[in-house]
């Protein structure tokens, strides 16, 4: 038998899995297609703008397309947020006031918002006089008890979220188990803004955070909901009022959204969006092969395949830092762009030890195209993520068949 027939064999494994995840791209390929058509997207909105950008119809109507998307009541979209970092940054500063508590539910941030949250001549929140708090999650789940206590008593004005697992070894949470816990929030603090961290959770479900009672969520557009094809950029969705207040850190509290213009044009974010429902659901039956294919020589995943996913993403546990390292490696091999460059770990901005990254794509650093990256420390993870196609993400699997004997 060889490679090709193994994996077409591990595919009828996978078969009603894979039915899941495309009835989940048809509705939320609805979903886009609606708000395209509610608000009349025309080729007049492609056109880009210079100078301040007034009167921007085409960045204006591509917010009001995401936000009807993510049942929003408003949004900001702007290729101007550079990262998701970033993105969220803007939000919590846009929130934030001195002596505010900001509680996290799903313990620490990403690493590259540390210097976001602490530090004492950084301009980070915590120098700016707002407390931080966290409440870890107990075995992968919400603590509960714990969250309502503190709740109750603090009345934080931002409960935040991380939707996606970051450099830890939880899976991701699902919007359903979010609802009941934003509820009870709501109950208890009604004047807490509820934020989650959407970043690499877009489209794998049909409801966003939004949708089950967040009151801001947000990500990058160079990740799930770019479709592989916006250049750069980030969204926030999310209540009226919550948005208002962000847009003044965005700009200033004078301009807020009606400055920003884009030269180049607005169509590869309309495309880009119209595309991501497909382009998610190719990632994440990719995610669930190369999953199939690790486990089958010894490796823990993360999602287990028998469990559902809730972000793009799909962890390898591996023994050692350059079995870690070869893994990235092929990766980067086998990616259309930079296939012959060999990544090594280096240290990089805004992490507190050496990175590895493989990201052969034809926008950089885009991470709903084929990618993978990991911190060198134990336990020695890659968290791999993206595919533009299907296809792809099998011929990497036929490679990656005798990887453990390599």
């Amino acid at each position: 038998m060889d490679n090709l027939e193994i994996i077409e064999d591990i595919e009828k494994k996978l078969e009603g899995q894979f039915k899941d995840i495309e009835r989940t791209a048809y509705f939320n390929q609805k979903k886009v297609l609606d708000a395209f058509r509610e608000i009349r997207v025309t080729t007049s909105h492609f056109a880009g703008t210079s100078g301040y950008g007034y009167t921007d119809k085409g960045r204006d109507d591509f917010a009001k397309v995401v936000a009807k998307i993510f049942g929003a009541e408003d949004a900001i979209c702007s290729p101007h947020l550079t990262c998701g970092t970033h993105t969220i940054a803007t939000a919590l500063y846009g929130l934030l006031r001195p002596k505010d508590l900001m509680l996290s539910i799903t313990g620490e941030l990403y690493d590259t918002l540390h210097d976001t949250l602490f530090g004492k001549d950084n301009g980070s929140l915590e120098s700016l006089g707002v407390n931080i708090k966290f409440i870890d999650l107990k075995n992968g789940k919400f603590d509960e008890e714990k969250i309502f206590k503190t709740v109750k008593k603090l009345k934080p004005r931002i409960v935040f979220v991380q939707k996606s697992r970051g450099y830890s070894s939880r899976i991701a949470l699902s919007t359903d188990v979010m609802e009941p816990v934003f509820r009870e929030i709501k109950k208890l603090s009604p004047k807490s803004f509820i934020v989650v961290d959407n970043c690499y959770g877009e489209f794998v479900e049909v409801k966003e955070p939004t949708q089950v009672g967040a009151d801001v969520c947000m990500g990058s557009f160079i990740k799930n909901l770019g479709g592989s094809l916006a250049p750069t950029g980030g969204y926030i969705v999310g209540t009226k009022q919550a948005i208002e207040n962000i847009e003044r850190r965005f700009t200033c509290p004078s301009l807020g959204r009606e400055t920003g213009s884009y030269e180049a044009g607005y169509r590869l974010f309309y495309q880009g969006l119209f595309m991501a429902p497909h382009v998610v659901s190719q990632a994440v039956k990719g995610g669930l092969l190369i999953g199939e294919v690790m486990k089958s020589q010894g490796y823990k995943i993360i999602p287990e395949s028998n469990e559902k996913c809730y972000d793009i993403i799909k962890s390898v546990v591996f023994d050692t830092a350059d079995e870690l390292i070869r893994f990235v490696q092929l990766i980067q091999k086998l990616s259309p762009v930079d296939s012959s460059f060999v990544p090594m770990p280096y240290a990089m901005p805004g992490y507190t030890c050496d990175i590895i990254m493989a990201a052969g794509t034809f926008v950089e650093g885009a991470s709903i195209e084929l990618s993978c990256d990991s911190p060198i420390r134990k336990p020695y993870i890659a968290y791999f993520q993206g595919g533009i196609t299907y296809e792809q993400l099998k011929i990497l699997a036929c490679e990656l068949l005798n990887f453990k004997n390599k």
